[in-house]
């Protein structure tokens, strides 16, 4: 099924060291439009060469521009080289880039509009300039083939008759409208889906989020298929020190470790902001990725047990209730003949008749009960059921995944960079 993927960051310049232990700026727009393209970009600021022509799995490429804006921002090359133009810091914010999940129940030409739709609608009419690549997946390189996305790089500032302007668009950065988004992309998405006729549908929340509402509304069934461990993603940096052999391990980093302090304050050790990526990997993403999808087979193959002999249960039950009506209509008609006079046994016949209408219409009512919870429990244990084997089929693709990874060929990079002479 369709899964939800909206992932956002900031592309700035990354610091290379240079041969005396000093620092230079390094490109990043050029280069990154120059991969996600598929295309050969040259950096005018650095004389580079990005050529990333011989990449496969771009399906399209296009730009889009606000209207009445300068003609050349729909052009690739001068785009980007004017955004690293622009910029004078080292350290300097270049683009906006977002990474898009593609529902692959939609056509191509589908998935296409619904991201033009979406781009046209949420960025383009704020201003920004939007470069985005449609990627298909490879399955020759290992890649999953239902793996559709898309790269969407944004630009920072606003797009005007004269080109971008000089003062960037702060309101862009907020938490609040990056949510926002998100929230849209997963309705953009389903509404996408809806007009395909697909009955799938995906949601931005988070599972427990998910789960919450869905016991809320008293849909236990709901509530059962969201009670996992989400997994986490395996980026290609992970994937490649397998490649070359090596284990990976998590470790705590430093961020902007290349920045150096003041003078005013050379006396005082500069504090770097420290990650503790092994508290969240435990070990490495490959690794505990493999923990997840073998816990939430666990905890569904008990989840499948408790369902079976709740279901059991009430089956149990409602053969009793079953019996229990057939033995009280049986009664209120085959009733015995009182020894008492004519009025006291039409009395007490009454009495017996009303005692069992009332037994009757509370087994009748424990019945739908027991039917609905019957229904619930079917229902829940044909979606345990589907998950489970959605799991294990999950569980052999990693496995399969980390033994191409360990033991395979290693990948041929799909891009080169050179330096004019």
């Amino acid at each position: 099924m369709a899964i939800y993927h909206f992932s956002g960051q900031i592309l700035g310049r990354q610091p290379k060291r240079n041969p005396d232990g000093s620092y230079r700026p390094g490109s990043k727009a050029v280069a990154a439009a120059a991969y996600r393209a598929g295309e050969r970009l040259t950096d005018r600021r650095t004389n580079e060469v990005h050529d990333y022509s011989r990449r496969g799995g771009v399906a399209h490429t296009e730009i889009l521009a606000p209207a009445g804006s300068a003609p050349w921002l729909t052009d690739r090359e001068t785009l980007w080289n004017t955004v690293e133009a622009m910029e004078v810091r080292k350290d300097a914010q270049l683009a906006r880039e977002f990474n898009m999940a593609l529902p692959y129940e939609l056509s191509r030409n589908d998935r296409l509009e619904l991201v033009k739709t979406f781009l046209e609608t949420h960025f383009v009419r704020r201003g920004m300039v939007a470069d985005f690549a449609l990627h298909d997946p490879l399955p020759e390189h290992g890649q999953n083939e239902k793996n559709f996305h898309a790269h969407v790089m944004l630009t920072l500032r606003r797009a005007t008759a004269k080109g971008l302007d000089p003062v960037k668009t702060r309101e862009w950065n907020s938490k609040e409208l990056l949510s926002v988004w998100r929230a849209e992309w997963a309705i953009a998405c389903n509404l996408a889906l809806e007009r395909a006729g697909q009955r799938t549908r995906i949601d931005h929340r988070t599972l427990e989020a998910q789960r919450n509402e869905a016991l809320t509304c008293r849909d236990m069934a709901r509530a059962a298929e969201l009670n996992r461990t989400p997994e986490i993603h395996v980026g290609p940096k992970a994937r490649q020190i397998v490649r070359n052999g090596r284990t990976p391990v998590s470790q705590i980093r430093e961020v902007n470790t290349y920045r150096k302090p003041s003078r005013s304050v050379s006396t005082i050790p500069a504090r770097r902001r420290r990650l503790n990526y092994p508290a969240f990997d435990r070990g490495s993403r490959l690794s505990r990725l493999e923990q997840i999808v073998a816990g939430n087979n666990t905890q569904l193959k008990r989840d499948l047990v408790a369902v079976n002999r709740r279901f059991d249960r009430m089956n149990r039950k409602l053969d009793y209730w079953h019996r229990h009506i057939a033995f009280a209509a049986e009664g209120a008609i085959m009733g015995r003949t009182f020894r008492f006079n004519r009025w006291k046994a039409a009395q007490e016949d009454k009495q017996r008749r009303e005692a069992a209408a009332r037994k009757v219409v509370h087994a009748r009512k424990r019945l739908t009960q027991i039917a609905q919870l019957l229904k619930d429990l079917e229902r829940a244990a044909t979606g345990a059921n589907r998950r489970y084997e959605q799991g294990l089929i999950r569980a052999k693709e990693v496995e399969r995944w980390v033994r191409q990874v360990r033991h395979g060929d290693r990948t041929t990079s799909r891009g080169r960079t050179r330096s004019h002479p």
